[in-house]
């Protein structure tokens, strides 16, 4: 409840954050917490450097483990936000914890707070129980929401102290429903940046000047239909991917087991619905392996209340472009600029400012032993076996640690789940769910340390996410 009270928004929103002292108050409340739950071998501290984030390294040592060395888990998530955003209902706000018909709302604790409680919940729970777990390593961030840009320098400066694990465990990921767990088999990467038009030195009369000059948002809306077809929102083709066959026939059971939840879950307005209704399956997979556009902000537009009758001489807008999982950012975001960029309309003076981009990720080859594990932890705690999806989201660390650990297995899941609503207004955390899902991941590191304290697998036991 006390973590929902802290605005540490992510540095990206809040260009004071050091100053205002936020994320460091946020850091020191977990790391008091996790202090006092009695978790044996426990060792922690805040890792800090000027200029950079803080980053809360926790590391627990093997427990009631035979002779083997049954390796290391890695458990990640993060502790920054999303900024306020407008909206909430009365009552909630985003640093107001109210706990309401079993839903915690405030800002953070579903995206992606919970995550250091849930990882040290789970490893308790392994010992109160006398059941085995590896070594592990907690590594909970403080800039995610900004892309991860200080988390590779701090891994390469800990690789030492974290070694190599077999099982990196992502509690920043989410689920399509509150009925059975749900594991994410990859992750769409994005693009951002502000595209910024200019066709006059300064505002002029608009009845003077329209019809001679140029509206600059005019420009702008013809540009981004290079990338974006308006009509349908496809996107231009140099941005699209194959589909792998197997996540597609993972959209297709997706769909046939949310139904009309895949889209009913948003607030339309009334009257309003997606994209298609059709197909259900396209939709999953427009949001998970498909590039889409949104734009997020919008400068050189006075508020309407002091709107008055000029030509504006500048329009911009923060584009937001999610990319497939297996497409690389920085030549999907070289592109993008390429296409707004060339030979603006009348002239104008047209430049993608700040381009950035985070690679995508899509899990390696489940291991059977994962496999049979996250069935018996669906199953014991919901009743209902595991489902597998892509999300939309990025989570930037994900694909780096990929590349990092090839050999690796992946537990990548959440409860960011219907209404959750995550970086808008009125974000909750289902709690059951959240009960459940810790029961889950305590499951799974027990299974980790059997597995990996008998004997290696062979890769041939291995089947595809």
């Amino acid at each position: 409840m006390d973590y929902v009270r802290i605005p540490n928004t992510s540095p990206m929103f809040d260009a004071e954050w050091e100053t205002n002292g936020y994320m460091d108050q946020a850091v020191q409340l977990l790391k008091d917490w996790v202090a006092v739950q009695g978790v044996e071998g426990l060792q922690m501290e805040i890792v800090k450097e000027p200029g950079r984030t803080p980053l809360l390294f926790i590391e627990v040592q093997p427990f009631h483990n035979s002779s083997a060395n049954p390796g290391t888990v890695l458990l990640y998530g993060h502790l920054d936000k999303q900024p306020p955003f407008e909206g909430w209902l009365e009552g909630l706000g985003p640093c107001i914890p109210v706990i309401r018909d079993g839903f915690l709302y405030g800002r953070g604790p579903a995206n992606d707070g919970y995550a250091v409680f849930a990882a040290i919940a789970a490893i308790k729970s392994c010992q109160l129980q006398g059941a085995s777990h590896s070594r592990c390593v907690i590594v909970i961030e403080a800039c995610e929401e900004s892309g991860s840009p200080d988390l590779p320098y701090y891994i390469h400066k800990m690789e030492a102290r974290i070694g190599i694990p077999n099982l990196v465990v992502c509690l920043d990921s989410g689920c399509g429903n509150y009925d059975q767990m749900w594991l994410t088999t990859s992750l769409r990467g994005m693009g951002a940046g502000t595209l910024r038009v200019n066709i006059l030195t300064e505002g002029v009369h608009s009845g003077d000047a329209t019809g001679v000059v140029p509206d600059s948002m005019r420009i702008a809306r013809s540009l981004l239909s290079r990338i974006e077809n308006e009509a349908t929102g496809e996107m231009m083709p140099e941005l699209h991917v194959a589909v792998p066959p197997e996540r597609m026939e993972q959209a297709k059971a997706v769909a046939e087991a949310l139904g009309k939840d895949v889209y009913h879950k948003f607030p339309f307005v009334e009257g309003a619905g997606p994209v298609a209704t059709s197909n259900l399956a396209d939709l999953v997979l427009n949001k998970t392996w498909r590039p889409q556009l949104a734009v997020t902000g919008a400068g050189g537009l006075p508020p309407i209340a002091t709107a008055g009758n000029v030509l504006r001489p500048e329009t911009s807008l923060r584009l937001s472009v999610r990319i497939p999982p297996t497409l690389p950012a920085d030549h999907a975001i070289k592109r993008i600029k390429e296409v707004l960029e060339k030979d603006p309309p009348y002239g104008a003076r047209a430049v993608l400012e700040d381009p950035k981009g985070a690679n995508g990720w899509d899990a390696p080859v489940l291991s059977s032993w994962l496999e049979q594990s996250l069935n018996t932890a669906s199953m014991t705690y919901f009743g209902k076996p595991p489902l597998l999806w892509g999300e939309g989201g990025s989570i930037p660390f994900m694909a780096m640690l990929g590349r990092k650990f090839p050999e690796a297995q992946f537990v990548v899941t959440g409860v960011l789940g219907p209404h959750s609503n995550a970086h808008g207004p009125n974000e909750c955390l289902h709690i059951e769910y959240t009960k459940k899902i810790i029961c889950c991941v305590t499951q799974i590191l027990a299974d980790q340390c059997k597995a990996h304290s008998s004997s290696s697998e062979p890769s041939s036991k291995r089947q595809r996410v």
